[in-house]
């Protein structure tokens, strides 16, 4: 399929089977491999691989809004929907002749953690890396693992030009590491299969390695700023909440509530915290995207973004994660006992939208070097700023 509004148009096509299947995602803690089909045939795979390679470059506000759609329908699968969619953003990294070698093609999908826990020594040619890495979300219908990892020679903290230690990303295909199926326990996010995995003493050459703040190797847009890479943390708090409006808005029209024969679409309490929610999601949302519009604008434009939309940028993770969760939370109150039983919908939604929450890109504490940005406080330590 084309362009953005063809992939939410395939996403659509695509709810009847994904709510049938949430119940089985989360058991198995993987997407069925007939979503899995049916993502690549949409084009979700490839929404942001070069065209060179086959991909299609999407323009990166549509892709959001897809996988906002998708995160209606599960917060499992819109989390793997929107991963596996900036594969392309991450791959974009390494030069055409590795992607080559390393992707069967554009519909490829890697995952894996950013952040630098595994460590790599310097050796002629590339790097022997060691580790064991968390939240590898998708790594079972992956192509590729990447790792983040600190770089040593002979043993020591290697250090950049600033002294600075020196971090990079690894890229390794699937079957070189070892993948613990048993480690992602979790309350939330269960379908997203986000088990550790680990490689020992294994040699990566240089060319499967990058930073993200090398200069892109290919001009476009979609792979100018490393920031758009955390923007993936849009769509899911957008989607939980407004499936949460909707599970209340439908559960209203039919739940009785005492004393009386009251249903709760009649309840005072009900009215007040279904109009709040909704003004609270429909106002998050529109500044969200009036940001991530700003943002993308200055790139498409070729410019570099201020500090300033930088600091918004960063500053609209946070703020759309937390009125999100409180917007599930005031559905949750509503809807009251019906809530609290392990096959409402409503228990899924807030235990997904509590986990989204934990990740540290979307974390209170960083409200406060969005905070520092715009007051012209200088950031350490930060090098998304």
């Amino acid at each position: 399929m084309g362009g953005g509004s063809s992939l939410l148009a395939g996403i659509k096509s695509l709810e009847p089977r994904i709510r049938e299947s949430v119940d089985q995602i989360e058991a198995d803690q993987c997407l069925p491999d007939d979503l899995i089909e049916g993502f690549r045939d949409i084009g979700l795979f490839r929404a942001s691989w070069p065209k060179s390679f086959g991909g299609s470059e999407l323009d990166y506000i549509e892709m959001l809004e897809a996988v906002e759609e998708l995160s209606r329908y599960d917060g499992s699968v819109g989390w793997l929907g929107a991963f596996a969619s900036i594969s392309g953003m991450m791959a974009s990294h390494l030069a055409p002749e590795v992607i080559a070698e390393m992707f069967p093609s554009a519909d490829s999908v890697t995952a894996g953690q950013y952040a630098p826990v595994g460590k790599a020594e310097r050796v002629d040619g590339g790097y022997r890396v060691s580790g064991r890495w968390s939240f590898g979300s998708g790594c079972r219908h992956a192509t590729a693992l990447m790792a983040g990892v600190m770089v040593t020679e002979n043993g020591q903290p290697a250090r950049d030009a600033d002294g600075k230690v020196e971090t990079r990303m690894i890229m390794i295909p699937v079957g070189q590491a070892e993948i613990f199926l048993d480690s992602w326990n979790t309350s939330g996010m269960r379908g997203t299969g986000s088990h550790d995995y680990a490689v020992t003493d294994l040699f990566v050459p240089e060319g499967k390695t990058f930073s993200f703040f090398d200069p892109p190797k290919y001009d476009a847009p979609l792979y100018a700023s490393p920031m758009l890479f955390l923007g993936s943390h849009v769509p899911m708090p957008l989607g939980i909440a407004r499936a949460a409006i909707d599970y209340v808005v439908d559960l209203a029209q039919t739940k009785r509530y005492p004393p009386g024969p009251r249903m709760l679409r009649d309840d005072d309490y009900a009215q007040v915290e279904v109009a709040e929610a909704e003004a609270m999601l429909g106002s998050v949302r529109a500044w969200t995207y009036e940001v991530m519009r700003d943002f993308w604008a200055t790139l498409c434009r070729k410019e570099e973004p201020s500090a300033r939309q930088k600091a918004m940028f960063r500053l609209s993770l946070v703020h759309v994660s937390r009125v999100a969760l409180e917007v599930v939370q005031k559905m949750y109150d509503v809807a009251a006992s019906s809530a609290i039983k392990q096959n409402s919908p409503m228990d899924r939604l807030m235990r997904d939208i509590l986990t989204v929450c934990q990740h540290r890109v979307v974390s209170p504490r960083m409200y406060r070097p969005a905070g520092k940005a715009l007051l012209g406080v200088k950031i350490e330590n930060d090098p998304f700023f």
